[in-house]
């Protein structure tokens, strides 16, 4: 797996946790201030999309992981 694959996953894996845990609907419901992890995480792709610039894929490249193709 590249770098941007395993940044995607634990993207979209933070964004299903955050929203189970701060949905009021949701069996899992703790506070709806989870819900700040779902708005954290879609700024930083929306970040990362207009300026190409992502620091999670940053660290995993230091951590050795491939870059993208």
């Amino acid at each position: 797996m590249t770098s941007w694959q395993i940044t995607r996953i634990v993207a979209g894996l933070i964004v299903l946790v955050t929203l189970a845990l701060g949905a009021p609907a949701s069996p899992l419901f703790l506070s709806a201030w989870w819900l700040w992890g779902t708005a954290f995480v879609g700024a930083n792709l929306l970040q990362s999309g207009i300026t190409q610039w992502c620091p999670m894929e940053i660290f995993m490249r230091k951590l050795g992981v491939r870059g993208g193709a």
